[in-house]
């Protein structure tokens, strides 16, 4: 696999976070309970985290990281009619939303790992991907508690 394969996974990873990070932005902002919104915060903030990390791989690798709109065209997995749901919704379909953002996010993660990455490049998809799963673990169980 070339580098350009690689920094074209990984972009979209970058989009995948980054789509993350602005749902759970969203939610924290529209939920009233201050349990759910400190953990949607504490997501929102390890996406960007994620997106810093996976930019740093891509300018390893020779690459330009995607910027913020370059793929406006594209649909964004997952996220995208989460704000205009969540605004108007109740507690649990605002979870709901964060849960099919998170399942979006597994999507393409596990997609990457079947790719076949460099072994560091893989390290740090893996080990993020994991992190996402503890998140989509969490909401499901904020699920069935909203």
């Amino acid at each position: 696999m070339g580098n350009n394969d690689v920094i074209d996974i990984l972009n979209d990873l970058i989009e995948t976070c980054r789509d993350g990070q602005e749902g759970y932005r969203a939610a924290a902002a529209s939920i009233q309970n201050s349990e759910f919104r400190r953990l949607f915060n504490i997501f929102s903030q390890q996406r960007a985290q994620f997106v810093s990390e996976l930019q740093s791989e891509v300018h390893r690798l020779g690459g330009e990281p995607v910027s913020e709109g370059s793929v406006a065209g594209r649909v964004h997995r997952g996220w995208l009619k989460f704000k205009s749901k969540a605004l108007g919704g109740d507690e649990a379909s605002i979870v709901g939303e964060c849960q099919a953002g998170e399942e979006a996010a597994i999507a393409g993660y596990q997609g990457a790992l079947k790719a076949d990455l460099p072994l560091d490049v893989q390290y740090v998809v893996k080990r993020q991907y994991m992190d996402i799963r503890d998140a989509y673990d969490r909401i499901r169980i904020l699920q069935r508690a909203a």
